[in-house]
């Protein structure tokens, strides 16, 4: 066997180089999460939401019991944000709507991202005739407009699984991410170490994956984060607005009922039952504002020394 296919090893530590670089890249991320206590803070807010959607549910019959002597109630001990108008506590129902929400907004960014990602980098990095088909489709994808089809498919669609809503959410936001990614591929293609790659006759399947995709690394991340935003904004607004129909319980359909149900715009009883989904709504962006903050600093080593 050769010597190239052996792992290079470091002497003291007997692991092989690309072991010791993932290590030293999870430190380096720890040091810099570190930094900042709101980093910190972001990532336990993210972990948190993720730990309820996943196991919140759980802890909950798939279908809250009805009280009828506890009916549009105000906040309480028993009931930290009130009880919706069938009795059922409303905390119980942000969590066990949380996880429709969550993996539909999971499933949004990862359509959006990979797709996105992948047509720019490729468009940007051939240029000529796929740039220009590609970012032909692209400008196709980018007139469509979103709320009109989704008016069309509900009536035919009943989105009961957030997989149909994260797909098809992703299939309608992957243009911009493309269109950006292109910009950024353009850029970095004609640098140095991109015109040194191609000097030494390496693969396009190399150059992308191991010389333009960690560069844009800070930038395809921050995407990811921003596109779960965007998604739940996305759905919570369609179910607020009725424009789809209520085949499962989640955030949106909470908003839509406390507001044109329970009348928490004209009674003080109804109110936690509305702020409840806001304040989850709020506390996620929030999250994730506060880990974007640390990409940069991740994903550019220079930065993390400093």
């Amino acid at each position: 066997m050769s010597d190239t296919l052996i792992p290079e090893m470091i002497p003291e530590t007997g692991m092989s180089t690309s072991a010791t670089m993932r290590r030293n890249f999870w430190l380096g991320v720890w040091r810099v999460m570190k930094r900042k206590p709101s980093r910190m803070a972001g990532v336990v807010i993210i972990a948190g939401f993720a730990f309820m959607g996943v196991f919140g549910p759980m802890f909950f019959p798939a279908q809250l019991p009805d009280n009828p002597n506890a009916i549009t109630q105000p906040p309480s001990w028993a009931h930290w944000f009130g009880t919706d108008p069938q009795g059922r506590d409303v905390v119980a129902l942000v969590i066990t709507g949380s996880r429709y929400v969550l993996l539909s907004a999971a499933v949004t960014a990862l359509i959006t991202v990979v797709f996105g990602t992948s047509l720019g980098l490729f468009s940007g990095f051939k240029r000529g005739r796929w740039d220009t088909v590609l970012m032909r489709i692209t400008d196709m994808k980018l007139t469509i407009p979103g709320l009109p089809l989704l008016l069309v498919l509900a009536t035919v669609w009943k989105f009961g699984s957030p997989i149909q809503m994260g797909l098809v959410l992703g299939l309608l936001g992957w243009g911009g991410v493309a269109r950006a990614v292109r910009a950024q591929t353009l850029s970095l293609r004609e640098r140095g170490f991109i015109e040194a790659a191609r000097g030494l006759g390496l693969s396009t399947k190399h150059i992308i994956s191991r010389e333009l995709l960690p560069s844009m690394a800070p930038y395809i991340a921050m995407n990811m984060l921003i596109a779960v935003t965007g998604a739940v904004y996305a759905q919570v607004g369609l179910f607020f607005l009725g424009v789809l129909p209520y085949e499962s319980d989640n955030w949106g359909v909470m908003l839509n009922l406390a507001v044109f149900q329970a009348g928490a715009m004209i009674t003080t009883n109804a109110l936690g039952y509305l702020l409840a989904p806001l304040l989850a709504i709020l506390l996620l962006t929030l999250g994730i504002v506060l880990v974007v903050d640390a990409m940069d600093e991740i994903f550019n080593p220079r930065l993390r020394e400093e």
